[in-house]
């Protein structure tokens, strides 16, 4: 488990857009328990991601979507486990992600050992959500989907509110894009979970 130092040092840096940072797993770690207000990520070679907070907008609309997620959930617990967007995963290519919404199956979820399991577990969920804000490149978050099917998860829906509408990634097959969705469905992954896209 990784300590918070007692005294963390404060360091206000800024860093020019062509300048990456490049951590290790422990590394991040230690980072992201002196850092409990910022929403960092690891990419698969390393590179530090420190994510804004987000605007309003943005936040009540991952609200709806949690919020509909864990209604579900109340009723389906036995079936796996819900997360909400400060929670980072060990992928099996070694990012460390934080999707805006997801979920574990139960069986994948009791597979781990303990120490898997540690601050980050090491696993990529059986579903995510990414939610696009103003800030957000719509490339980046596309490729983030990707190695989040790439890494294990079956269904992921990247909604972006800004052109109203839906990536749908499952595994095998080609992103279905959808314009302008009424609902969604957990399909096959989450039995019979419906998201309201007009509440989001």
């Amino acid at each position: 488990m990784v300590q918070t130092p007692a005294k963390p040092e404060t360091l206000l840096l800024t860093l020019p857009t062509t300048l990456k940072l490049y951590v290790t797993q422990e590394q991040f770690e230690a980072l992201a328990a002196s850092n409990r207000e910022l929403q960092l990520e690891r990419t698969a070679t390393g590179e530090l991601i420190v994510n804004p907070p987000t605007g309003w907008e943005t936040g009540e609309r991952n609200f709806s979507i949690i919020g509909q997620l864990y209604g579900w959930y109340e009723d389906n617990g036995n079936l796996g486990k819900a997360f909400d967007s400060s929670t980072g995963f060990i992928l099996p290519n070694g990012a460390i992600r934080s999707p805006d919404a997801c979920w574990i199956s139960q069986e994948r979820w009791d597979a781990l050992t303990d120490e898997q399991k540690g601050t980050f577990p090491h696993i990529c969920p059986d579903f995510v959500v990414e939610l696009r804000s103003k800030s957000d490149s719509l490339k980046s978050l596309q490729e983030k989907m990707q190695e989040y099917i790439e890494n294990g998860a079956k269904l992921g829906w990247l909604i972006d509110p800004q052109h109203r509408t839906v990536e749908i990634h499952r595994v095998s097959l080609e992103v279905e894009k959808l314009f302008n969705p009424v609902e969604l469905s957990g399909e096959e992954v989450l039995p019979s979970f419906v998201l309201n896209v007009r509440r989001v």
